[in-house]
């Protein structure tokens, strides 16, 4: 594997949720792949279970991990090609991306959408330069359109948790102050039609995500028909794809706090599991009543994130 990104990046789906019930079950059996192997793990933005996942993950199997916060740890980076260099950034990529890669076995970089330019971010402009100029592996720690790393995380989850051979998933859109990326629902949505659920995605008119990552979904406009009867539910906000409008790509169409997941809400699934990715917005994204209780997963799904990265770590040192 040389490259994370999509669902069809980890290959069979059975094959890979078995492989990751083994290595959470024996989380340290690896640590020969990892000997004398660094990972550089790599933000241009904030994070905090996918930084410390993807660590730990990767000490489990024996390696040295490097974190750089671009920026911070480093200059600015300029990300675009053909651009005269006269602002902050005393950086580019082009130099930056080699010089990091001759310094480790693999890369994770996470980097957020601007939402300003929606060819820029769908086209994953910076993510496809560490993959031409690094000459190493490259994971997506979420990049501008997609978040594996959670998502895999997440199906691991569910599969812990069926108690049917199909179950119902729901993710449902829920206000939020702030214009959100589509990166979460994009890769939630790609890696549940890939797999063997009945998935549907409940969302007011406007929101719909690109059809690269939803062909085989159910959508449904009325938040309420949607849960009924779901399995697992899992909220999330997402700014506008502009896949219709490009105009109003980045843009927040609607705070409707009616699709706020709350106990009316749980009450017509099948007493549903409820996931999300964290960090989580209470009250907005969902009450507090159904955050806190027994039917909540946000803490094993975030303790899953360690499992996921560890899966795909882990095939990549198999490949060196």
């Amino acid at each position: 594997m040389k490259s994370f990104f999509n669902a069809e990046d980890i290959g069979d789906l059975g094959k890979a949720l078995k492989e990751a019930l083994e290595v959470k079950a024996n989380p340290f059996g690896y640590q020969h792949l990892g000997k004398n192997r660094t990972i550089m793990i790599v933000f241009f933005n904030s994070s905090l279970r996918t930084r410390l996942s993807t660590q730990k993950a990767a000490l489990n199997l024996g390696m040295s991990p490097i974190v750089l916060n671009i920026g911070q740890d480093s200059w600015k980076l300029e990300t675009e090609l053909g651009v005269v260099m006269d602002s902050d950034k005393s950086e580019h990529l082009r130099e930056a991306i080699p010089v990091i890669g001759s310094y480790c076995d693999i890369i994770g970089v996470r980097s957020f959408a601007g939402l300003t330019d929606r060819e820029f971010d769908y086209n994953e402009t910076i993510l496809k330069q560490f993959i031409e100029y690094s000459g190493k592996p490259v994971i997506s720690l979420e990049s501008a359109t997609v978040h594996p790393c959670q998502a895999f995380a997440d199906l691991i989850t569910i599969e812990e948790h069926r108690k049917s051979a199909r179950p119902k998933v729901v993710m449902t859109w829920a206000p939020h102050p702030k214009a959100l990326p589509q990166a979460v629902p994009n890769s939630f949505a790609q890696w549940m039609c890939a797999a063997d659920v009945d998935f549907v995605i409940a969302q007011p008119e406007g929101y719909e995500l690109d059809p690269k990552f939803t062909k085989g979904a159910k959508i449904e406009y009325d938040q309420m028909k949607a849960l009924e009867g779901a399995d697992f539910v899992y909220a999330k906000n997402w700014s506008c794809p502009g896949v219709t409008d490009p105009s109003k790509y980045g843009q927040i169409l609607s705070k409707d706090m009616g699709w706020t997941v709350d106990a009316r809400h749980m009450a017509v699934t099948n007493d549903a599991y409820f996931m999300h990715c964290l960090p989580v917005r209470r009250n907005m994204i969902v009450s507090d009543e159904v955050i806190d209780s027994p039917r909540s997963l946000v803490i094993p799904e975030a303790a899953n994130r360690v499992v996921s990265a560890q899966v795909v770590i882990k095939r990549m040192l198999e490949e060196l």
